[in-house]
């Protein structure tokens, strides 16, 4: 664990602004460190190099602990597959390889995905969880459809990043 990259999770136990209990049957709980989980992939074209995976007690996935060649570590949801001294990228000419970020627009039909944008930008909103996947099935214009562990068919901008392969802990 990374302590420039956790914050404690704060426990209000129930307690409104005053310090009153509002909310009976709640306290206690475990200090526990919250992971800041890179979602963006923002640094595009940088090769990262996998230095540790480890247990997150907030998700049921497992987390993965980047190392850029600038020197900068961030944490990433740990795809299946992915192991200690792997490199991943993120951009939009980037090998189709777990673990690699690129625009839905770049993968091919049916390659299994996961950490979707619903918003360009605004970070992975979909498909986080251990051992779910998703999968491209169709290009349209502005959008790409994809098949989420559901079932559902949902479609999302083109544009919008996601990351190649499934999440791990698949015995969750």
């Amino acid at each position: 664990m990374r302590k420039q990259l956790t914050f404690i999770l704060p426990k209000n136990s129930g307690r409104d602004n005053t310090g009153q209990v509002s909310i009976r049957h709640q306290g206690g709980r475990k200090k526990r460190f919250f992971r800041n989980i890179d979602f963006k992939r923002d640094k595009p074209g940088m090769l990262a190099k996998v230095v540790a995976l480890e247990y997150d007690p907030n998700r049921t996935a497992d987390i993965a602990l980047l190392q850029y060649t600038d020197g900068e570590r961030r944490y990433i949801l740990s795809p299946k597959g992915l192991g200690v001294g792997d490199s991943v990228l993120s951009g939009d000419a980037v090998e189709i390889k777990t673990g690699n970020a690129l625009p839905l627009k770049s993968i091919p039909i049916g390659t299994p995905i996961h950490n979707i944008e619903l918003v360009p930008g605004k970070g992975a909103k979909m498909i986080r969880s251990a051992g779910v996947v998703a999968v491209v099935l169709a290009r349209e214009a502005p959008f790409v459809q994809v098949r989420l562990s559901s079932g559902e068919i949902r479609r999302v901008p083109e544009n919008a990043y996601a990351t190649v392969g499934q999440i791990g802990n698949v015995e969750w």
